[in-house]
């Protein structure tokens, strides 16, 4: 069974770590949450060599 969720407003940044800060916010994750998924991403960025 789907439920109707309300869309996500749209991103207003185009740098991915911007984008991901702006989605843990609007979510109302903490802080500290937010700081360890930018790191996660961080790293994945970093050894997959994407720019």
């Amino acid at each position: 069974m789907k439920t109707a969720t309300a869309p996500l407003p749209p991103l207003r940044s185009v740098k991915v770590l911007d984008q991901l800060r702006e989605r843990i916010r609007y979510l109302h994750y903490s802080l500290r949450t937010e700081q360890a998924y930018v790191h996660w991403v961080r790293a994945f960025i970093r050894f997959h060599g994407v720019r």
